[in-house]
Parts: structure tokens; C-alpha cells; sequence
């Protein structure tokens, strides 16, 4: 008989099991958004982020995809979005035909890929040949988003219009400052602001899509859940949910590389930031709309469409990507056997030349001119060794190893002056040397004064309301400068250092490096405290490890230049990326300031010879920016050095001044003014630096291709045309191998990010590149460039950075590193840093160690393995 009590009993037990059951459901619920959310995370992270115009840098746009091998991720990208990493077949067949790469390259390209016997190679080898004759393909995507399907069913546009829209959305969401208006939806989130504004916004209708507002509103307003909805109306099979998620956040490439730069900054301090998902969110809705307003066209298209994406995944890399992808092996083969051949040869003579029978040499130089290790600066720094056998020269990172954030004069937030890969840890202010508090204060309220104005000024002439008025009446007053400036004899916008302020008060400016204590406000509005110059005890220790990491201990000169480098261009939002990537896309100035007046501090040089560091008295380090528009170097701060040392510094400038004259001769070649006398190629030179229609002020990086860390001795001599990275370094006074260690996890990475975007802009300029520079309209302030009136946020280098009109200037190679260590320590950092690891078990760089005093060298072949060099 049952009783009341084991009724009461059951009913306990029951009510139990269903709340069991619903917190299985909650956490199941969770675990699913959990796993969603990370898919759709990593989908994101395909994509590279992209850096600011006020401080751009270069980014390897494959970052995302550098857990595959390089020939892997060809296939994923042409497969998924339709974007290559090779160049038309055509390309390889010319290279082929002037003897760039030969039989013995295409040969050792195919064992490299694992074909094993030789009569297998030559069959092979043969095949490639006969390839070299046939026609290039085109990478056709298999990987389709609803708009994709529809436009190809129905021949219409909606893939390019839901870009569109979504970059004006996104333009305007990510302001920074550009607008003189904020959005009323600009606090919200983005997801959750463009929902609101879909609300309202009758462009879908007019554009066709009635009823495009209630499928928004139908959707979750979380971001992560709407995906998830959106992937349940789609039927997508879950092997199809990755690239599906690909391929529609490529949609929005530009903008989503924007949101990406906002994750990195934030995952740089520790935070978290969802944008990108939320863009993600974005684009997948209109996906939503195309695919509820438009079923009827839809239902076997769309079936079909995902069906061909999950067999085209499953299937084999295609012939012709395998054949190119061997080709580009060869030339990088043909290029590696090369330099290696001219190192080797270079170290042999060297060491004929040094024989103990030769005349002894003065161990004291007349000056070390240490530069960054940008390949514009190996052009340099070769001519100023032929016109002064007195100098030796050295390469190290741009930044001098002082991660700071420059705060220019009168400004309350910097810049930081480090690579992207570190965050700022002192924050230096630019002050008026000499001047009282009182002083300071006015010259920078005046500039503040000016600053408003000159901004009010381009308020009123660029907008909407008072452009046609101002043209009308005060445009001819603006006919001398217009025409000054298209004759290149004026400067259409004044220098960022010298805007607001006199040219006597330019003089006088500088860093100050004393320190104090202060709270820090970030954009976000959170306060990250930052140490305001540098302490006693600091100062010797930055010292001590700048001058290791330079291999710069002792036999110091009487002068030691630091020289910083930027560029001067007018006219060009992606000015920016023509200075220093270890500066964080700043000029190279205020660093070289800093490093100089820590190391000629008497303290500073008191606590160094403690430590075994001897800097002579009469040693005086002098800081430097080399312009690499007009290889002219500006000395700084010499009023600090003795009379003493006046005929140093004269003979310095002249020795530096003959340099550039050779350098510019030099590059005269690649500018086409190859020929002409001395004088006319410096006028043309800066006028190109003057000139706000000039596409080509300078070739930058273009042709990038090696990285050399080794003694100066292995490379100098030699003309390496102003294409390899060049980084001073003794394993011999490396104790401990931190200074290798460092380089291999940061200049190295770095010269590999620049040279990946020089590659990437030049073998599909349409997905990794900037798009035609005459174009170009700045968006956002300072966010990007837009080609035109729309479409999508541009990423990448201009076409005019690697192309001339007539043939690619930078020829597509990975980076081939040349590293002079022993093979343990070498193994020891891949082993201890995944992201080296990555970079070259995958492929993405080469690197060759140097051995036996330069002699003799071996390549990484993956996997901790190594193989003489043919």
C-alpha cells in the first residue's frame, strides 16, 4: 500500500531527476556555445590582423594559418576563399628561361618533398619542365556562402553588396575620428549595434531584400548564438561549419583584420576583446536574409553548393598547385645555393686575407655606426665602409632594445616605439631642452592653439555641408601652394615632429629620460601603469644588455652612431610603412635619442665598467636618423660632445654624406634616373619626397630575401643589392645563448612577417594587398584605405610597393635565414618556442646555419634535422 510519505517521496525523487535534466540541458547549452564560440574564434583568426595607418606595419597576412605547412595552406586558401600563394605559370617559365633556376633546382625542390629515388626525381623533373609550357590556372573557390550561390544561380551581386554594406557599417562603428558625428549605436557592441540600426535601416529594402529587418530580429542578439542559429537554417553538416566560417569571414577580410588588430592589442595587456566574432555574427545574418528571402532559388542550389565544399575538402591538392608550389621551391633553391655559394666564397677570402702573415691592424675604428637591420640600411652601410675603411658598421633591431611609448610634445597619449610583438614598458616624453616649466607650457599650449586651428580648417574644407562653398570662394587663394606643391617645392603637409611648432623650437626638442610615476589611460579607458623614464639601476641594466645583444662590449670608438631610420613621403596614408617596423611603424628617432643619452650617462658608464663593460672617456655616442627616401642621416644632440671631438663629428658628416651620395646612386637604378649626375639624382630624389602625386618615393623592402645573423666580417664586402635583413652577432660572447634566443623569437620573426606581406601583396595583390595607391580614400581617420568609394577595408602593401607598371619589383620568396651558431643552441630555441618551431617545420622560412668560421653551411630540413648544403 502506498502511503502519502512515499508519495512525497517519488515526487522528491521525480523533482530531482528533472532538475537534473535541465542542468544537464544548461550544461550541455554551454558546453555547445563554449565549442561554437571557439570555432568561430579560430575561424577569425584566419585572418590577420591590421594595424593603423599613424603606425603601420608590416603582418604576415598567412599568420593564421601557420599551424599548416606552407603548401597546405596554398590549398586551404585557394580552396576556401580563392586567394593564391603562387604566381601564374608564366611568371616561373620566364625565371626558368633567363637561368634564375635550373635542372639541379627543380631536382632538389622534388626531394625536398619527399620523392625518393633518383629515377623517380628525373621523372619528375621532367614532368615540371613540360608543365613550364602550359597555361596557368586560376584558383577557383569550393567553399561558397549563401550570397555566393545565389549570385552564381541568378547572375546577381548580393555577395559584393552585403560587403558593401557591412564596410559602411563597419567604417562608421570604428570611427576614429574622422566623422563629426557619433553613431547613436556607437556604446553598444558591434553585433548588438548593428541589429539596432537593421532595425531602422530600409537599404536592404531598397536594395531588394524585403523583409531583410525581421529575419534580423529573428535572430538571437547574442552574437555566438545567432552563428549557431544561423548554421542550424542552414543545414550545415559539421564537417562543413570551418570552412564555411572561413570563407564568410574572408568576405569582410579588411574590416575583420581590423577587429583583429583590437583582439591582438587587447591580448597583448592580458584582456579579451569579441570583435571579431561579432563581424562574424554580422556577415552570417545577411547570409541569414539571402538565404529565408530567397528559398525557392535556393533549395537545390544551396544543397549542392555545400556538398561540392565537403568533397573538395576531403580531395587531394590539385596538379597545377602542386607543380607551382615545386617551381617556388626551385627558385628559392636557386636563390639559397646562391647566397650560400657568395658567403662561403666571401668567408674563404676573408680568411686567406687574415692570415697571421698580414700586416696588423688598428683594433680602435674611427667610428661605430650601428644601424637597424632593415634591408635599406645594408646599401648604406656598405657605401660607408667603401668611402671610410675607418668605420665599421653593425646591424641590430631599429628600436635599440628600448621597448618605450613616445609621448610627443604636448600630446597626452604615444606611441609605441618597440616591435608589435612586445608591449611599451617606460613611457618617454618629448620635452624643450633648456626650456623652464614656464616656457615648456606656452610653446605647448600655442602649439595646441595652431593644432585647432589647422584641424577646424580641414573640418571646413572637406565637409559635406561647406566643401563646394569653400572651393567656390577662397579655392583660387589655394592656387600658389597647389601649384608649389605639384612642382615639389613646398611640403603640402607640415611634418608630424614639426606640426604646430617653430623650427627653432624643433631644434630644441628631445626626450626626457628621468623618471617619475604616473597612471597611464589606454582607449579603452583603463589605466595600465607605465614607469615614466628610467631609474638609476635600470639604466645599467638596459645598458649592459643593449650592448651584449649588439656584440659591443669593448674596443669602443671615439664616436658610436646610433642611427634610427624613417622615411619622408607627402601624400601617402601608408607613409607610416615606409619607416621603422621595430619602432612600431614610428621613425627610428626618439629611440636612437634614448639609447644614446642612457650610454653616454657618466653613472650609467660607472655601473657598466663594474660589470666588465670599459667605456672609454673620450667615447661618445651620437644618436642618427638615416632617411631612407634620400639616404641623407641627421645628426642629433651634439651639443652634449666636447670640442674635443668637433673635427670627429665634421669628418663624420662628410664620410656620411659621401655614403648617401652613393647610395642614392645606387638606387637610382630601380627609380629609373640611373645616369644622370650626382646633383640632379639628390633634386629628383627629394623631390620625390616632396611630391604628393609620387606612387614610388622609395621601394622600401621590395625584394626582400634573407636574413644574415652573423659577424659583420660574412657579409662585408659584399653587394647584396639592399636585400637582406643584416644583424651583428658573436655566439662567442653570447654566454647563454639569450642574445640568439632573442633573435630567433623577434627580429627573426619579424623579417619573416615583412617578408610574407611582400609576398603576399605580390602573388594575389586582390586578397593580400592595398590595391592601386592612386585609388586609395583614407577611412576612418586612421584606420585603413578603402580602393574607391567601397567595398572592402584594404590590407597589404599598395601595388605601386611591388610592382613598377611593367614587372614585379619584389620577386615572391620566403626568407631565408642565415644564422651563425652552434647546432645545439640553435635546436635548444626551436625546441623551447612553438611559434618558431611552427614557422619553420611548416615551411614558412628557411633557415641555413653557418658553420665552421662561415665555411661550411647546413639547412634545417624540419624536425630537428640538418643537411649539408649542395
Amino acid at each position: 500500500m502506498t502511503t502519502t510519505s512515499d508519495l512525497l517521496l517519488d515526487a522528491a525523487a521525480l523533482s530531482d531527476d528533472m532538475m537534473g535534466s535541465q542542468a544537464a540541458r544548461t550544461l550541455d547549452a554551454a558546453s555547445r556555445r563554449a565549442a561554437l564560440a571557439a570555432r568561430a574564434d579560430r575561424a577569425t583568426r584566419r585572418v590577420a590582423p591590421l594595424w593603423p595607418l599613424q603606425n603601420f606595419v608590416a603582418v604576415n597576412p598567412f599568420l593564421g594559418l601557420s599551424e599548416q605547412r606552407f603548401e597546405q595552406a596554398a590549398q586551404t586558401l585557394e580552396r576556401v576563399v580563392g586567394a593564391r600563394m603562387r604566381l601564374p605559370r608564366e611568371h616561373y617559365r620566364a625565371l626558368f628561361a633567363t637561368g634564375r633556376f635550373g635542372r639541379d633546382d627543380l631536382a632538389a625542390a622534388v626531394r625536398r618533398s619527399g620523392t625518393g629515388s633518383d629515377a623517380a626525381v628525373d621523372a619528375t623533373v621532367d614532368a615540371l619542365l613540360r608543365a613550364l609550357d602550359e597555361a596557368s590556372t586560376a584558383p577557383a573557390p569550393s567553399v561558397a556562402t549563401v550570397a555566393d550561390v545565389l549570385d552564381a544561380a541568378t547572375g546577381s551581386r548580393w555577395a559584393e553588396l552585403a560587403t558593401g554594406e557591412i564596410s559602411k557599417w563597419c567604417a562608421a562603428w570604428f570611427d576614429r575620428g574622422q566623422a563629426s558625428w557619433r553613431m547613436p549605436w556607437q556604446a553598444l557592441p558591434l553585433y548588438a549595434a548593428w541589429r539596432e540600426a537593421a532595425a531602422i535601416d530600409r537599404t536592404p529594402r531598397a536594395l531588394g531584400l524585403n523583409g531583410f529587418e525581421q529575419v534580423v530580429a529573428g535572430l538571437p542578439a547574442d552574437p555566438v548564438e545567432a552563428i549557431d542559429a544561423v548554421l542550424q537554417r542552414l543545414g550545415l553538416p559539421d564537417e562543413a561549419v570551418d570552412d564555411y566560417l572561413h570563407r564568410a569571414i574572408a568576405g569582410v577580410g579588411g574590416w575583420a583584420a581590423w577587429a583583429r588588430h583590437s583582439t591582438w592589442q587587447e591580448e597583448l595587456y592580458g584582456g579579451t576583446d569579441d570583435a571579431p566574432v561579432q563581424l562574424l555574427a554580422v556577415r552570417l545574418s545577411w547570409d541569414a536574409a539571402l538565404h529565408a528571402l530567397h528559398a525557392p532559388v535556393l533549395a537545390t542550389a544551396w544543397p549542392s553548393a555545400v556538398a561540392k565544399a565537403v568533397e573538395a575538402r576531403r580531395a587531394a591538392p590539385p596538379d597545377a598547385l602542386v607543380v607551382d608550389m615545386l617551381l617556388q621551391q626551385a627558385v628559392e633553391i636557386a636563390t639559397q645555393r646562391e647566397l650560400s655559394g657568395r658567403l662561403t666564397r666571401n668567408a674563404h677570402e676573408a680568411a686567406h686575407t687574415d692570415a697571421p702573415a698580414a700586416a696588423p691592424r688598428d683594433t680602435r675604428k674611427a667610428v661605430q655606426a650601428v644601424f637597424c637591420i632593415d634591408v635599406r640600411s645594408e646599401a648604406f652601410r656598405r657605401q660607408l665602409e667603401a668611402v671610410a675603411p675607418q668605420v665599421a658598421t653593425g646591424g641590430f633591431a631599429g628600436f635599440f632594445g628600448f621597448p618605450i611609448e613616445y609621448v610627443a610634445l604636448g600630446h597626452t597619449e604615444g606611441g609605441a616605439q618597440c616591435p608589435v610583438l612586445l608591449t611599451p614598458k617606460v613611457r618617454v616624453r618629448e620635452t624643450v631642452r633648456g626650456a623652464a616649466a614656464d616656457e615648456e607650457r606656452g610653446i605647448v599650449a600655442t602649439r595646441l592653439v595652431r593644432r585647432r586651428v589647422a584641424a577646424a580648417w580641414r573640418s571646413f574644407k572637406v565637409s559635406a555641408a561647406s566643401c563646394f562653398s569653400f572651393v567656390e570662394a577662397a579655392g583660387v587663394l589655394s592656387g600658389p601652394k597647389l601649384l608649389g606643391d605639384s612642382l615639389g617645392l613646398t611640403r603640402p603637409v607640415a611634418h608630424p615632429q614639426a606640426d604646430g611648432l617653430d623650427a627653432r623650437v624643433v631644434a630644441r626638442t628631445g626626450p626626457r629620460i628621468d623618471p617619475d610615476q604616473e597612471a597611464v589611460p589606454d582607449d579603452a579607458g583603463r589605466y595600465v601603469r607605465l614607469r615614466s623614464g628610467f631609474g638609476a639601476t635600470e639604466r645599467v641594466d638596459m645598458a649592459a644588455a643593449i650592448l651584449g645583444a649588439m656584440s659591443m662590449t669593448r674596443d669602443f670608438a671615439r664616436l658610436v652612431l646610433l642611427a634610427g631610420h624613417g622615411s619622408t613621403t607627402a601624400n601617402n596614408p601608408h607613409a607610416s610603412g615606409l619607416d621603422c617596423g621595430a619602432c612600431g611603424g614610428h621613425t627610428g628617432e626618439a629611440n636612437a635619442r634614448v639609447a644614446a643619452a642612457i650610454l653616454n650617462d657618466p653613472l650609467v658608464r660607472q655601473g657598466l665598467g663594474a660589470r666588465g663593460i670599459a667605456i672609454p672617456q673620450d667615447t661618445f655616442f651620437v644618436p642618427a636618423l638615416h632617411d631612407t627616401t634620400t639616404d641623407d642621416v641627421s645628426l642629433f644632440d651634439l651639443d652634449g660632445l666636447p670640442a674635443t671631438h668637433a673635427q670627429d663629428v665634421q669628418r663624420l658628416r662628410d664620410w656620411l654624406g659621401d655614403a648617401g651620395r652613393r647610395t642614392r646612386g645606387e638606387r637610382a637604378r630601380l627609380l629609373g634616373i640611373h645616369g644622370l649626375p650626382d646633383a640632379m639624382v639628390h633634386a629628383d630624389i627629394e623631390r620625390r619626397s616632396r611630391d604628393w602625386s609620387e606612387v614610388r618615393p622609395e621601394w622600401a623592402l621590395a625584394g626582400n630575401v634573407a636574413f644574415v645573423a652573423a659577424p659583420r666580417a660574412r657579409t662585408r664586402g659584399l653587394d647584396l643589392a639592399g636585400r637582406c635583413f643584416l644583424h651583428d652577432y658573436d655566439w662567442q660572447a653570447d654566454a647563454g645563448f639569450g642574445v640568439l634566443e632573442l633573435i630567433m623569437t623577434a627580429p627573426m620573426v619579424v623579417a619573416s612577417w615583412i617578408n610574407l606581406q611582400y609576398y603576399g601583396s605580390s602573388v594575389d595583390p586582390r586578397a593580400f594587398g592595398a590595391g592601386d595607391k592612386t585609388l586609395h580614400n583614407v577611412v576612418g581617420g586612421t584606420i585603413g584605405v578603402l580602393e574607391g568609394n567601397g567595398g572592402d577595408l584594404r590590407v597589404g602593401l599598395p601595388w605601386q610597393s611591388v610592382h613598377d607598371g611593367e614587372r614585379l619589383v619584389h620577386e615572391p620568396s620566403r626568407l631565408t635565414v642565415f644564422l651563425e651558431a652552434p647546432q645545439a643552441a640553435v635546436d635548444a630555441v626551436i625546441a623551447k618556442h612553438a611559434n618558431v618551431r611552427e614557422l619553420l617545420d611548416n615551411g614558412w622560412l628557411h633557415l641555413v646555419r653557418i658553420a665552421d668560421e662561415g665555411r661550411s653551411h647546413w639547412r634545417y630540413a624540419g624536425g630537428g634535422r640538418w643537411e649539408p648544403m649542395a
